[in-house]
């Protein structure tokens, strides 16, 4: 829920909210992105994962693998902290870099991910 007062802290307005828990599975987080493709009013996607329990680098490939999946078309910001969090960040950096097609920004902190997310949604929202 902090995530979502954060979000609205720098102006955004969350459409929705998904909480893998600490038995999130690749599979849970390809899902979640279909559901989240599907819904014509979502214009970015927040990923903010602190990992005491879940393993930030299966998130990681869990993200990457949807966003081949879906075909990702909307900017993504991801923050990963905890639990393999730095080889999920280098994953996530490495696909940037081999798909510069994909909006993907990676954040450092839960605020500046969520301004950054905040501040994306509205730059979409005017297009």
């Amino acid at each position: 829920m902090a995530t979502m007062d954060t979000i609205k802290l720098y102006g955004g307005w969350p459409a929705n909210f998904l909480d893998v828990g600490g038995a999130a599975s690749q599979k849970v987080v390809e899902t979640a992105f279909n559901i989240l493709m599907g819904h014509p009013n979502i214009n970015t996607i927040l990923i903010n994962i602190f990992g005491g329990i879940v393993d930030c680098e299966m998130i990681a490939k869990g993200v990457l693998a949807a966003a081949k999946e879906v075909n990702l078309t909307i900017p993504l910001v991801v923050r990963l902290a905890g639990n393999n969090s730095d080889k999920g960040l280098v994953l996530i950096k490495n696909f940037a870099k081999a798909n510069p097609d994909v909006a993907i920004e990676v954040a450092e902190d839960m605020s500046s991910a969520a301004e950054a997310a905040s501040k994306t949604a509205a730059k979409q929202a005017k297009k």
